[in-house]
C-alpha cells in the first residue's frame, strides 16, 4: 500500500556559498555553526517539523560528507519516521554515471520518484541557507484556499532595497501578475524569500517540460516561474511578517549572529512554543572562571571563559584565556583564543587557535546594514602568535 503524504518538503541544500569564503571552503553554506550551537540548516528543518510536514528530502552536492552526518536519521527534528522523514538526497546516480544538479528546478527533476512516491498532492521548496520561523501550514492552508497552481511566500522591504531582491508584482487579492528578477525600478515591495509551494501534479508538468528545452538554466527564478506566469496559472503571494535573514556573506551572517543578543532586532531562540532543534554532542556546562567576565552574550555548552567576553556569540567548546578580550564577534565550535589576544568585530572558524597577543579585527560603528568589515579567521586555523589581522581580511588553513 503506497503511502500518501498531502506536502512533501523539498530543501535544497546544495550551494556552494563562495561569499562565505573559508567557512565554506569544506562545507556546504547550510552546514555552518550558527547561533553557538546550531548549524544553518536546524532553522528551515526545525521549521518543517514544527508545521507538521514529516518528510523532507535534502539536496546535497556541493561538499556533502559534513552534512549528511549531520542530518543522520533526522532523529533531533523528530525526522526519523517509518512513514516519511528525513532524506539525504544527492545527485541521481544513473546507471553508467552520476549527473550533477543543473539547477534548483533540475534538482527536483532527479526526483520526481522521491515525491512520486508518497503521491504528494503538494510539494514545498525550501532553501537551506535562511534563519527565520515560520508555519507552512498557514502557507499550505493559504494555497489551498486560493485553489493556486503555485504559492510565493513574500517578505515586503523597504524600496530603496527592492532591486536587490526577485520581486512579485500582484494584485489586492495577491495573485502574481509579474515577476521581475532585481529590477532597477521596481513596482512593488514585495521580495520572494525563495519559499514556494507547488501543486504537485502542475509543478511536475512543467519540470518535464523545462528539463526537455537544451536552452533552459532549470531554475525555479529564471525559468519555472516566468513560464507558469506566461502560461496564466493561478499564482499567489503570501505575506510573511517575521524576521528573516539570507546569510550568504560575511557581513550578513555577523549581523543575524549578533541581531540574536537583540531580542527586539533578531530571532527568539527561547521561543518554546517553536523551539530550533539541532543535532549537539554532549558537553559540560559552560564555566566562567575568577577572572573571566561575560556581558550581553551568548554562551554556549562546554565553553570556558577566563577572559572577558562582550556583546558576542562563543560557540559550544570553545576556549577563551585570561586576558583575551572577545568584542562583538563570533567564536565557532572549539576554537582557542589564547592569553592576550583582542578580537574586534571577527568571525573565527571551528577549531581555529589565535595564539597569544594576536589582535584580529577593528572596532567598527555607523555601518550600514550589510557593509561591516568582519574579519575572518578560517577553520582550523592556527593563528600565530602577536599576529595582527585587519579589519575585513579572511585567514585560510594552508593546504
Amino acid at each position: 500500500m503506497q503511502v500518501k503524504k498531502e506536502c512533501v518538503a523539498m530543501l535544497l541544500a546544495g550551494g556552494q556559498g563562495t561569499r562565505l569564503g573559508a567557512l565554506t571552503r569544506k562545507v556546504a553554506k547550510p552546514a555552518v555553526p550558527f547561533g553557538g550551537k546550531y548549524r544553518i540548516i536546524d532553522f528551515t528543518l526545525s521549521n518543517t517539523i514544527n508545521s507538521d510536514i514529516d518528510t523532507i528530502g535534502v539536496l546535497t552536492q556541493y561538499q556533502p560528507f559534513d552534512l549528511n552526518q549531520y542530518i543522520g536519521n533526522g532523529q533531533p527534528w523528530d525526522l526519523d519516521r517509518l512513514e516519511g522523514g528525513a532524506f539525504v538526497l544527492p545527485p541521481y546516480q544513473k546507471a553508467k554515471s552520476g549527473e550533477w544538479y543543473k539547477g534548483t528546478a533540475n534538482a527536483i527533476y532527479q526526483n520526481i520518484d522521491f515525491v512520486d512516491r508518497y503521491n504528494a498532492e503538494y510539494v514545498l521548496i525550501l532553501s537551506g541557507d535562511h534563519i527565520y520561523k515560520m508555519d507552512y501550514s498557514k502557507m499550505l492552508a493559504h494555497h489551498i484556499e486560493k485553489g493556486a497552481a503555485c504559492t510565493i511566500a513574500v517578505l515586503n522591504v523597504p524600496i530603496e532595497e527592492a532591486s536587490r531582491f526577485g520581486i512579485m508584482n500582484a494584485d489586492s487579492e495577491g495573485k502574481i501578475f509579474e515577476f521581475e528578477e532585481k529590477p532597477k525600478k521596481p513596482k512593488s515591495t514585495k521580495a520572494s524569500m525563495g519559499i514556494y509551494i507547488f501543486t504537485w501534479a502542475k509543478l511536475k508538468e512543467y519540470l518535464i517540460a523545462d528539463e526537455a528545452d537544451k536552452s533552459s538554466h532549470n531554475d525555479f527564478g529564471k525559468n519555472i516561474i516566468p513560464n507558469m506566469l506566461n502560461a496564466g496559472e493561478k499564482m499567489y503571494t503570501y505575506d510573511f511578517k517575521g524576521y528573516w535573514k539570507d546569510v550568504g556573506t560575511i557581513s550578513s551572517l555577523w549581523e543575524a549572529n549578533m541581531e540574536i543578543l537583540d531580542s527586539q532586532a533578531g530571532i527568539d531562540l527561547s521561543d518554546t512554543n517553536w523551539k530550533i532543534y539541532a543535532r549537539n554532542t554532549a558537553e559540560p556546562p559552560h564555566f566562567v572562571g575568577a577572572t573571566g567576565k561575560v556581558s550581553r552574550s551568548v554562551v554556549s555548552e562546554g565553553v570556558v571563559v577566563e577572559g572577558e567576553v562582550v556583546n558576542s556569540i562563543i560557540s559550544r567548546g570553545a576556549t577563551i584565556e585570561e586576558g583575551a578580550v572577545i568584542k562583538d564577534s563570533i567564536v565557532m565550535p572549539n576554537a582557542v583564543v589564547k592569553k592576550g589576544a583582542v578580537i574586534k568585530h571577527s568571525i573565527i572558524g571551528w577549531k581555529a587557535v589565535i595564539g597569544e597577543n594576536a589582535q584580529v579585527g577593528e572596532y567598527q560603528e555607523g555601518v550600514a546594514p550589510g557593509e561591516w568589515e568582519i574579519a575572518v579567521i578560517g577553520p582550523n586555523v592556527n593563528l600565530a602568535a602577536g599576529s595582527v589581522v585587519a579589519k575585513g581580511a579572511m585567514i585560510e588553513e594552508e593546504n
